[in-house]
């Protein structure tokens, strides 16, 4: 069923290029050319396809995500060409959108990807001025990531899953044996020698058959997470980012791959702050008159990242004979003291998140240098003189 073009407006916004040409500098038009901006609303099945020129000149029309629609699409679009128009394609951003940029891109077409969650902001806006919609959609616009960020996401979901199923398999594994009677110990999974040692003693019992389908499907899990950690290896091989990264004490290299992936290039966030929202570590705030709220954390941006962070703070609490004196621990244990452990992780986990932006853009490796109190720095270099004296 085709989408209306009033529903096509509120998911994808009136396409005014005089506003976005405002923050963004497109090429200059030649004289007579008209400019075609197209919406594009996608599915996995088909796309809609909203057509306007003019304000009261427009077209909607439906193409099947096949071969066969794509075709009649660019066919549709070098028509549009050919009659003088520069077409431009604004498409929301979904599964299938790098698939559908590239091959709006091989027609000759200038493709903006669009957060419709945050770009319906312009239409429902009090305050509609060219300036303010231009600074909106600037802001809003979303970037694909690179091929290389995305190859790695791929690496990783698929890794988590694996992981995640080894997980429920070593769970079942343990309930069974628990249900036998047999003793069971939690590192018993872990090695060739510690399943081996299980499948004996369940021979004795007859209960082999029980088990052993499911210690061939875990070992065959782990076969192939090291394949898939082989081949993110050499993805990041000399990755400027994951060795930056890595001289965090605490970060291993999951959590590096992890934060690279989905980082992708640090430049495009003007802030820490910024960084830290596209994280979602930041927490709601809502304004009215004198009243100040704020809420629980966004959880808008990537989960994987936002995991990763907080696993690097829980590596860095593993580290004590390293990060014990640092003001970042000292401050997360006054306040897991008063606000509990989960909320003095996240408020850790924002920190570092900003020294990660920091590091990043800067290109330095971690210095725990900066990670100690001035004060007691000074103090412990004085004791430490006296006692050389002495």
């Amino acid at each position: 069923m085709a989408a209306s073009f009033d529903d096509l407006r509120g998911r994808i916004g009136e396409w005014n290029y005089n506003r976005i040409d405002l923050c963004h500098r497109a090429r200059k038009k030649q004289k007579g050319t008209k400019m075609l901006n197209i919406g594009v609303d996608l599915h996995k099945s088909q796309f809609t396809v909203c057509v306007h020129e003019l304000k009261d000149a427009r077209e909607t029309r439906q193409y099947r995500t096949r071969p066969e629609g794509y075709a009649e699409f660019l066919s549709k679009i070098k028509t549009w060409q050919e009659t003088g128009h520069e077409v431009r394609v604004g498409v929301e951003s979904t599964g299938n959108t790098r698939y559908f940029k590239n091959v709006m891109e091989t027609a000759g077409c200038e493709v903006r990807v669009i957060n419709t969650l945050k770009f319906k902001v312009v239409n429902e806006s009090v305050k509609e001025t060219d300036k303010h919609d231009a600074a909106t959609i600037a802001e809003f616009l979303s970037q694909i990531c690179s091929e290389e960020s995305e190859q790695m996401r791929r690496l990783l979901k698929v890794r988590q899953t694996l992981v995640r199923t080894g997980v429920v398999i070593k769970n079942q594994i343990h309930a069974l044996l628990v249900g036998i009677g047999m003793e069971d110990k939690k590192a018993s999974l872990q090695s060739k020698k510690g399943r081996q040692r299980i499948l004996d003693a369940l021979k004795e019992t007859g209960n082999v058959l029980v088990v052993q389908p499911l210690i061939d499907t875990l070992a065959s899990l782990e076969v192939n997470v090291k394949k898939i950690e082989d081949e993110i290896e050499k993805l990041t091989k000399e990755d400027k980012v994951v060795e930056l990264l890595m001289t965090i004490p605490g970060c291993g290299k999951i959590g590096a791959w992890t934060i690279r992936a989905h980082t992708d290039d640090i430049k495009r966030f003007s802030s820490a702050k910024k960084y830290s929202a596209f994280a979602g570590l930041v927490p709601w705030v809502q304004n009215s008159n004198e009243r100040v709220c704020h809420g629980k954390i966004t959880k808008r941006g990537p989960e994987e990242l936002r995991t990763a962070l907080v696993q690097v703070v829980l590596g860095m609490r593993r580290c004590k004979k390293t990060t014990l004196a640092w003001r970042l621990m000292t401050r997360y244990e006054m306040m897991k003291r008063s606000k509990g452990s989960g909320k003095s992780i996240i408020a850790t986990a924002r920190k570092v998140s900003c020294i990660i932006r920091t590091m990043l853009t800067n290109e330095k490796e971690f210095d725990c240098s900066l990670m100690l109190d001035k004060k007691i720095r000074n103090t412990a270099d004085s004791m430490r003189n006296l006692a050389y004296i002495a």
